[in-house]
């Protein structure tokens, strides 16, 4: 199993699962806590990754993630002002946004499908070179992102237990109750959709910075890998308690990266990896169904035999009279 499963899978499951833990940090605003499927997604985390790409090239690595993060906070504004002003469902409305961050993606990146970083300073090299020792350059970047997810995590708790975030998680529940309550819920989606595509295009950055290079189609599917890694970490999670469900979404994520690291030792083909994550996906979605089913099914068999004896108690008693 140590051959199999080695420090460095690991090591590299662990760090990707953190930089997607943030992905799915976003839909967990947007979905969980909105109730809005935004299918923007995919060209936002391209975007982000556009953006913090072509900064870094500028010698600027750390403002490129501040940048890539305006970025995605005018991808989720568009998203809202069709939602709420243009009255666009949300589905359309994230699926015409993405169409159109192709275009902007490409336009960003200089018209060219793919850039890359080599030879530039990034975080994780600066961080990395901070220390000159083997263990710090090895584990430089899981603690650097750790401490930034650690950060994340802290700022999304603490704002959905503000006023504008119960706000935001009243919407969710009911918009008619909030705007009964005199707010206006055009104003919290807007402001949650541009927090959520934030965190996107942070996530679109570091995963730049990380692989030091940057595709046009680096965001295919990323919609599916947070749903199902957002999935896994509601299966864990305690409902009522947020920082325990805020936490659970990079649990999800990271467990989600160690599947994916385990079907990829088994040496399962990369034309099937879609295939993988779609099962994946579909797992995750009806394992709560499956356990409601399952005990439904013990509670009948339960009511079942109690019948059967109350019958059998009742027939021995008229035997016996």
């Amino acid at each position: 199993m140590s051959g199999f499963i080695t420090v460095g899978i690991l090591q590299t499951a662990l760090e990707v699962g953190l930089i997607y833990s943030l992905v799915t940090m976003s839909l967990f605003i947007s979905f969980s806590i909105l109730d809005i499927c935004d299918l923007s997604t995919d060209g936002c985390y391209t975007l982000g990754c556009a953006v913090g790409a072509t900064v870094t090239i500028m010698g600027h690595p750390v403002f490129a993630l501040f940048a890539a993060m305006g970025a995605g906070i005018l991808s989720g504004f568009v998203t809202a002002i069709l939602q709420t002003r243009l009255g666009v469902q949300s589905i359309l409305a994230g699926i015409i946004v993405n169409t159109g961050l192709y275009t902007i993606n490409l336009a960003v990146m200089g018209f060219s499908s793919n850039i890359s970083i080599f030879g530039k300073d990034t975080v994780f090299s600066l961080v990395g070179g901070a220390f000159d020792l083997p263990f710090w350059k090895s584990w430089s970047r899981l603690i650097l992102l750790f401490l930034i997810l650690a950060v994340v995590c802290f700022v999304v708790w603490w704002f959905l237990g503000t006023r504008l975030g119960l706000s935001i998680r009243a919407t969710g529940d009911s918009s008619s109750m909030v705007r009964a309550s005199s707010i206006n819920p055009a104003f919290t989606i807007t402001f949650g959709l541009c927090t959520a595509n934030s965190l996107t295009g942070l996530a679109g950055a570091l995963i730049g910075q990380y692989n030091k290079s940057c595709d046009i189609n680096l965001g295919t599917g990323m919609v599916t890998i947070a749903l199902a890694s957002l999935i896994i970490g509601e299966m864990i999670s305690v409902k009522r308690n947020m920082l325990l469900r805020v936490i659970s979404v990079v649990i999800g994520s990271c467990l989600y990266r160690f599947v994916i690291s385990v079907a990829l030792r088994l040496n399962v083909p990369t034309e099937a990896f879609k295939l993988v994550s779609a099962l994946i996906v579909a797992v995750a979605i009806a394992t709560p169904t499956g356990k409601e089913v399952i005990k439904r099914q013990l509670r009948k068999n339960a009511l079942r035999k109690q019948t059967i004896q109350v019958c059998d108690g009742s027939t021995a008693k008229e035997g016996d009279q």
